[in-house]
C-alpha cells in the first residue's frame, strides 16, 4: 500500500477506494483505466464497467446495486447506487472458526475490587435517579471537586432528562441502565441521587440494583434532607475516604472488557481504523479479554459475517433475534430500515448501509461470538460479545459503560468531542483529521493507508490501550467531555 491512491479491498470487488483525492484523467492503478471526474479520498470508483442493475462488490460483499451504467473509471456514489437491503431476510447457520494471534500475557496498573472485579479509574461517580435533580447533581460534583486528590481519579455528575413520567418497559430501561452504571467498577465510590416524588422511587432503584456495598454506594433523597447540597457532601466525603483506600497494581489484561464504537465514519473507516480495532480486538481476546459490539442498525447488510463466528447455534439465534427486533422497531416506527448512512458519512464516501455496515463490523475481528447483550446486560463471558444498542453515538457508548466496558475505542473519520463515563479513545481513520484535530484524537489509524501494517498497529492500538487501563488519560478525559444518553423507547430483548 506505501504510495499508492487507490486500493481494491477484495479481489472480487468491482470499485476501489480512493487513499487521497483522484483528478479527474489521472491514470488509475488499478483497472488499466483512468478517472473520468474527481474522485474525492475514501470514495470509490469503477474498476470495470457496471451494468445497472448490477451488484456493486466492496469487501468482497454486495453494497448495493447500480442505478444506471457505471464505466470504468466513474465514481460510484448515491448519484448511481441504491442500497438492495429491504425490511426481509434469511438468515442460515454457518459455523467459521477464524484463528487468533499468539500473544505473550499483558498487564495494566489497574485497581482490584472487593468483588473481585479490575477498574481502570477510581472515581466518585454522581448518579441522578430522576433529571429534577440534575442541578443538585451538578452542583455537588462542582463544590467538591478537592475530594478528587490521593488515589481518587475524578469527581463527576451524570445528568439525564429521565426517571419520571415514563412507563412499562420504557422506565424499566431507565432504571436498569442507571443500577448498571452504578455497579461499574470504575467508580470507586457512587451517590444516588433521587428527588422523592418521581416514578423511579428510591426503592424501586434499590430493588433494581440488587446487594451493594454500603462503604461505596450511598443515597440521597432531596426532600427528605434540611439541606441536600450539605447532606450530599457529607455524603461524598465518606465515600472519597473509602475509594482512598485503594491503590493501582498489576493486573492481567484478561481482566479488560473493551467497548468498540463508530461515528462520523468515512470511506476509509472499513480499510484503516476499524480493521485496526478488529487487530486489537483479537489480540485482548487471544489474552483471555473482552471486548464489546454494538450498533445493530449498521450491522444490517453485513450480520452474516458476524453470524458466522456465532460460537453455537444458541448464540446464532440469539443474534438473529437481536437484528430481527431491532429491524421490528424500525417498521413499528414507520420506517424502513435501510435509512442510514447519514449525511457526514455520504460526503466522506459511504454510499449504502451495506458500505457502512460491511466496514461497521471490521471492529469485530476474526474472533466467536461468546454472547449477545440486551441494553443494560453486563459482560459475563470472556470473548467476543454483540450490545443490543442503536447507532447512536451517545446512546451506544453509554450502553457499552454500563456493560461494563471499561474503556471505548471510538473510530471516527470525521471527528467527535464526546466522551462517555468510561473513557473514551478516539482513533481517527485518516492522518488529516488526526493532524487537525489533536485534542479529540487519541490514536492515529490513517497511517494503515499510508503502508502500516495491520497486525502492527493492531499492537500498536493494544499498547495504547494497556496504558490507559493504567492510568494514562484520553483526550476526552482532558477535557472533561463525561456525559450519558439513555435510549428512550427502545428494544427490549
Amino acid at each position: 500500500m506505501p504510495g499508492m491512491k487507490l486500493i481494491q479491498i477484495h479481489p472480487e470487488d468491482n470499485v476501489a477506494v480512493a487513499l487521497e483525492t483522484i483528478a479527474g484523467g489521472e491514470a488509475l492503478e488499478l483497472g488499466g483505466t483512468t478517472a473520468l471526474e474527481e474522485i474525492q479520498r475514501g470514495h470509490k470508483v469503477a474498476l470495470r464497467d457496471i451494468s445497472a442493475g448490477s451488484d456493486v462488490v466492496k469487501y468482497g460483499c454486495v453494497i448495493g446495486k447500480a442505478t444506471e451504467d457505471i464505466s470504468a473509471g466513474a465514481w460510484v456514489h448515491v448519484h448511481n447506487t441504491r442500497t438492495g437491503l429491504s425490511e426481509e431476510a434469511a438468515y442460515t447457520y454457518g459455523h467459521k472458526t477464524l484463528p487468533l494471534p499468539r500473544t505473550a500475557p499483558r498487564t495494566f496498573q489497574g485497581y482490584r475490587r472487593p468483588d473481585g472485579r479490575a477498574g481502570i479509574r477510581n472515581e466518585l461517580w454522581i448518579i441522578p435517579t430522576v433529571g429534577c435533580v440534575n442541578g443538585v447533581a451538578q452542583s455537588l460534583a462542582h463544590s467538591n471537586q478537592h475530594l478528587a486528590s490521593g488515589s481518587v481519579d475524578g469527581l463527576y455528575a451524570f445528568p439525564h432528562p429521565f426517571g419520571c413520567s415514563q412507563m412499562g418497559d420504557d422506565h424499566a430501561q431507565t432504571r436498569k441502565l442507571l443500577a448498571a452504571l452504578v455497579r461499574h467498577p470504575n467508580a470507586g465510590g457512587v451517590l444516588v441521587l433521587g428527588l422523592g416524588c418521581e416514578n423511579l422511587t428510591m426503592d424501586q432503584f434499590k430493588a433494581e440494583l440488587g446487594q451493594w456495598d454500603d462503604r461505596r454506594v450511598k443515597f440521597l433523597i432531596c426532600q427528605e434532607a434540611e439541606d441536600e447540597l450539605s447532606a450530599g457532601s457529607s455524603l461524598l466525603e465518606e465515600l472519597a475516604d473509602y475509594a482512598r483506600t485503594f491503590r493501582r497494581e498489576p493486573l492481567p489484561a484478561s481482566e479488560l472488557v473493551v467497548g468498540m464504537k463508530c461515528g462520523g465514519s468515512d470511506g476509509l473507516s472499513g480499510i484503516t481504523a476499524n480493521p485496526t480495532v478488529g487487530r486489537f480486538s483479537d489480540r485482548l481476546i487471544a489474552l483471555g479479554g473482552s471486548t464489546v459490539l454494538t450498533e445493530v442498525p449498521e450491522m444490517f447488510g453485513a450480520e452474516g459475517i458476524l453470524f458466522d463466528r456465532c460460537a453455537d447455534r444458541s448464540i446464532f439465534e440469539k443474534a438473529v433475534k437481536m437484528v430481527e427486533d431491532f429491524k421490528h422497531y424500525f417498521t413499528a416506527h414507520g420506517q424502513v430500515v435501510y435509512e442510514n448512512p447519514s449525511p457526514g458519512n455520504k460526503a466522506g464516501g459511504i454510499t449504502t448501509l451495506e458500505d457502512k455496515s460491511c466496514g461497521c463490523v471490521q471492529k469485530g475481528g476474526s474472533a466467536q461470538v461468546v454472547d449477545v447483550l440486551s441494553y443494560g446486560e453486563a459482560v459475563t463471558k470472556k470473548g467476543l460479545n454483540l450490545l443490543s444498542g442503536p447507532g447512536n453515538d451517545l446512546v451506544s457508548a453509554t450502553a457499552l459503560t454500563a456493560a461494563g466496558a471499561h474503556l471505548i475505542l471510538f473510530t471516527t473519520g470525521r471527528g467527535t468531542p464526546f466522551g462517555a463515563p468510561a473513557p473514551t479513545v478516539k482513533i481517527s481513520t485518516n492522518t488529516s483529521l488526526f493532524t487537525r484535530k489533536p485534542g479529540w484524537i487519541d490514536f492515529n489509524a490513517g497511517s494503515v493507508a499510508g503502508g502500516e501494517d495491520l497486525e502492527a498497529a493492531g499492537e500498536r492500538l493494544l499498547d495504547l490501550v494497556l496504558e490507559i487501563a493504567g492510568g494514562m488519560l484520553t483526550k476526552t478525559e482532558l477535557r472533561g467531555a463525561r456525559e450519558i444518553s439513555i435510549w428512550k423507547d427502545g428494544v427490549v430483548l
